[in-house]
């Protein structure tokens, strides 16, 4: 059974948008299921993600031609599995698409900037990601932020 599927029968779950959220190779994945799953993912954030511009017809960035949803790209600034090249192709096709979609570059990070596990691991860009992910799902979902102790 398809996640989204699995989740309707939750019912802590949505019934109606959807958002998703992919990290490194699993970023694409998001992307992709706001493209097969357009009548229910409302947004799908990828941060640090990989092969996000590929030959493939399932490219994530072709994606942003099949897809209403509001789409958002984490980069890290210093990512060899996503170079600035692959970035700059991402961007373009942003652009060139008017897609509801943004890429921001996170300076001064390497793959893998979210994880406090990691030996990447940027506080500052960390709280920024979810500060970014949260704005997103406000925006296209109507979720609210979490309730944070002493906020």
């Amino acid at each position: 059974m398809p996640l989204v599927g699995f989740a309707a029968t939750d019912s802590a779950a949505s019934t109606s948008a959807m958002g998703c959220v992919g990290y490194c190779m699993s970023g694409q994945y998001a992307v992709n299921a706001a493209v097969r799953q357009k009548d229910r993912i409302r947004a799908a954030a990828s941060f640090y993600g990989v092969a996000l511009v590929t030959d493939k017809p399932d490219s994530p960035h072709l994606a942003l031609r099949h897809t209403d949803a509001r789409l958002y790209f984490g980069c890290a600034e210093t990512d060899p599995y996503a170079p600035q090249e692959i970035i700059d192709k991402l961007q373009a096709e942003v652009e060139g698409s008017h897609a509801n979609a943004e890429v921001e570059i996170y300076p001064g990070t390497a793959h893998g900037f979210a994880f406090p596990q990691r030996p990447a691991y940027n506080k500052p860009a960390a709280e920024r990601h979810w500060e970014r992910l949260f704005a997103l799902f406000g925006s296209a979902l109507g979720a609210r932020r979490p309730h944070q102790e002493g906020g």
